[in-house]
């Protein structure tokens, strides 16, 4: 029953932001990190920022400037503050976790993917 949910794409001009939001629902043993990807069509998954639960962050050189990842473990939600977007941005965000279980193994869950288009 875990899910992870996305929220907070949408259409937005060049050069404005948007805040991706991602809850796990359901109940987790322990979270041991989360992070988004993206994909264009045509475009493999790409991994744009991820986050620890010690908070050790890695962002894309492509969005480093631009992007900031941050959790908060009380809500078991990811954010994705995005700046500054390009038409490049556009693409499928979609939320990945990485679970621990109870005797010490890790899985992953996928969200569903949050729309976010560029445009002029």
């Amino acid at each position: 029953q875990e899910r992870l949910v996305e929220s907070g794409g949408g259409l937005v001009q060049v050069g404005g932001a948007l805040r991706l939001s991602c809850t796990v629902s359901g109940g987790v043993f322990s979270i041991k990190g989360m992070g988004w990807y993206r994909q264009a069509p045509g475009n493999q998954r790409d991994l744009v920022a991820m986050i620890s639960s010690r908070g050790d962050i890695n962002v894309a050189d492509s969005v480093k400037d631009r992007f900031d990842i941050s959790m908060d473990s009380t809500k078991r939600t990811v954010y994705l503050q995005m700046n500054g977007l390009k038409p490049e941005d556009t693409a499928v965000y979609v939320c990945n976790g990485n679970f621990w279980t109870a005797t010490g193994h890790t899985y992953d869950r996928w969200g569903q993917g949050t729309q976010v288009t560029v445009s002029s």
